[in-house]
């Protein structure tokens, strides 16, 4: 992970918008939202570093900046010094690389801080480490009495070197638990703020609620979670509704009844990553020749 939206520079920031908007009041006006500053103790106190948090505009500055700092750097860093297979994603601040070598992961990471260090920004000390991932990850580490292989969070998933029923490597995608847990914290508290709504605006609003769920985290080898949290979403619900009166008397067998009418099952619904990457990188691509990659730097938790 960059330590990025709290340390930016206003003044490379604002070169990088001046390199393809040429208009200058939209310049004056991104400039403007950079000083704005944030409102401590009920007095304003000037931003001369950094983005507005929270800000609408501050994933797009993140873009712009990485852009040109990371993404463009490493695609020229990845031709002209990688030795083996290279493959790089950035979600905002969050990257992660995959290298086949791992003295091109070490290389890679020391000239990714220097990198950094340029333009004012760093790499986050706790969340940045370099891992041995990947099909060949669990012999070798066992070969050295290593134990099982590191696994890494990223996007809402922890990222796990997996197998098989025929003992294949395959790489395992798990949510959060802290993440589940959290998604259920907001349910709750939103259910407290409706616990006098009719029971089917209720379903309608916690048919959303999964849904939308769902379709994010319904991954392959995800299925789990997906049961875990819909079974934390009726528990919810069930306690929501015999809170409603001291007289309430919703039974297993109703709350099962509404839950089967207006939660949708768990199912997974994503393709494995394979044949997502077949489908965006055909083979008569330059750049889509991207081998099973060993050792993973940067990252995110």
């Amino acid at each position: 992970m960059v330590v990025f939206f709290d340390t930016v520079s206003h003044d490379w920031l604002i070169r990088f918008v001046e390199h393809r908007v040429g208009d200058r009041r939209m310049v004056r006006l991104i400039r403007k939202w950079l000083k704005v500053g944030v409102m401590e103790e009920g007095q304003v106190r000037p931003a001369t570093v950094g983005t507005p948090q929270g800000a609408v505009i501050s994933p797009l500055l993140a873009n712009i900046y990485l852009h040109y700092v990371l993404d463009l750097w490493a695609r020229q860093w990845r031709h002209r010094h990688a030795q083996g297979n290279v493959i790089i994603v950035r979600y905002a601040d969050d990257v992660v690389a995959g290298f086949e070598h791992r003295t091109d992961a070490e290389r890679f990471l020391t000239a990714l801080r220097e990198r950094l260090e340029s333009v004012a920004l760093s790499l986050h000390p706790d969340k940045t480490r370099l891992i041995e991932f990947g099909r060949h990850a669990a012999a070798n580490r066992e070969r050295h009495g290593l134990g099982k292989p590191e696994t890494f969070a990223f996007l809402g998933f922890t990222h796990i070197c997996g197998r098989t029923r025929n003992g294949k490597f395959s790489l395992h995608r798990k949510t959060r638990r802290d993440r589940l847990r959290a998604k259920l914290r907001e349910v709750k508290e939103t259910l407290r703020r409706r616990l006098h709504a009719d029971i089917d605006e209720q379903g309608a609003w916690l048919r959303q609620v999964v849904t939308g769920y769902f379709a994010y985290h319904a991954v392959p080898n995800n299925i789990q979670a997906l049961s875990a949290f819909r079974r934390g979403v009726r528990w919810l619900w069930w306690r929501t509704l015999r809170r409603r009166s001291q007289k309430d008397r919703t039974t297993r067998r109703a709350i099962n009844r509404l839950v089967a009418q207006w939660l949708p099952k768990p199912a997974i619904t994503h393709p494995w990553p394979e044949q997502r990457f077949a489908v965006t990188h055909p083979r008569r691509e330059p750049d889509a020749r991207i081998g099973h990659v060993r050792f993973c730097a940067g990252g995110a938790q």
